[in-house]
């Protein structure tokens, strides 16, 4: 939290993996973020941010994206603004979808050491290693959502999804 009474203002979240083995086609584990609406928190997407992209009010963005899981520390970073979204914004819902260019699709056992990590400030609100998700593409891994005093509060989750990047992006949120 970021203060007595405040509920969460600013949280992350990261991600990181181990490359491939030398000479295979590299993993590409993409963070990505949707924003649902406070009077339809279930509903249509109000943004999507992933790579190469951040919300149109800049609350959600990525600060770090790897497409190899080469490199020290985390490979990607997605950072949440909450306490700068308009009252309009209600839930984001976080997630992680496997790419890879070309060829078969990947799941989250075929990644060496997948791991994710929610935090605010200092404080790490949940971890996940996806060995209960391991035959997935893809997976949640955080919501936070607004309570009834307009506060933001955390929700661990993680769920998989077996499908591709694009149609767990439009699926990720649903109820």
């Amino acid at each position: 939290m970021s203060g007595f009474g405040k509920g969460i203002e600013t949280a992350q979240v990261r991600m990181k993996w181990d490359p491939a083995p030398f000479g295979a086609t590299p993993h590409d584990l993409d963070l990505i973020g949707a924003v649902y609406a406070t009077d339809d928190p279930y509903g249509p997407l109000l943004q999507i941010v992933h790579f190469g992209s951040r919300s149109t009010d800049g609350t959600v963005f990525l600060n770090r994206d790897s497409r190899t899981g080469q490199g020290l520390g985390w490979d990607e970073v997605m950072t949440m603004e909450l306490s700068r979204m308009p009252g309009t914004s209600g839930r984001v819902v976080i997630g992680v979808a496997v790419r890879q260019a070309g060829g078969a699709p990947l799941r989250f056992a075929d990644v060496a050491n997948p791991r994710a990590q929610v935090v605010t400030g200092y404080e790490v609100l949940a971890e996940h290693d996806f060995k209960e998700v391991a035959g997935a593409t893809a997976a949640t891994v955080a919501e936070f959502a607004r309570d009834g005093a307009g506060l933001w509060t955390f929700r661990p989750v993680l769920r998989g999804f077996d499908t591709d990047a694009v149609t767990f992006a439009k699926r990720m949120g649903a109820a």
